[in-house]
């Protein structure tokens, strides 16, 4: 699906060549918010794996207390795992994408409240040329946290 948005025609997208630069939202931005989706999803999986030696009803309360991907991004994840996501991948070699990940959710929430030209060219680029590493910085984390856990389940602390 990212690729096919990737290499949408943006012809669609010529009313608003008007706008200035800074005003004009990207011709991809859907790709940024499909990624992002796709990530959220991903995140609630991590949870939901590490997690799943834990009685069902405490993750889903956990889960339903910080329904935000920010708050289940810093607050949850420092609660599993003692540390934020971000953190995370900084201390795998993954600081790069912690940063694009961290601007991609900024102009993600600004392009939801109103600032569509929040996602422009420049986002829409550094997504498209850091997928790769975001996907290994992904794996990395992934095993580290799912494959850390004792028998029970619970994380190593």
């Amino acid at each position: 699906m990212l690729q096919r948005e990737w290499e949408r025609p943006t012809a669609e997208f010529e009313r608003f060549s008007h706008f200035a630069d800074s005003e004009r939202p990207s011709a991809r931005a859907a790709l940024v918010l499909l990624f992002w989706g796709y990530f959220e999803t991903r995140v609630e999986r991590l949870h939901r794996t590490a997690m799943r030696g834990l009685p069902q009803r405490v993750l889903d309360d956990e889960l339903r207390r910080y329904s935000g991907i920010g708050s289940r991004l810093h607050d949850l994840y420092k609660i599993f795992f003692g540390t934020d996501y971000f953190e995370d991948l900084r201390a795998h070699g993954f600081s790069v994408v912690a940063d694009l990940l961290k601007d991609i959710h900024e102009r993600r929430n600004e392009f939801t409240h109103g600032k569509p030209q929040a996602i422009n060219d420049a986002t829409v680029n550094a997504l498209v040329e850091n997928l790769k590493g975001e996907h290994e910085a992904w794996i990395a984390v992934y095993n580290r946290r799912v494959g850390s856990q004792d028998d029970r389940g619970a994380p190593e602390g």
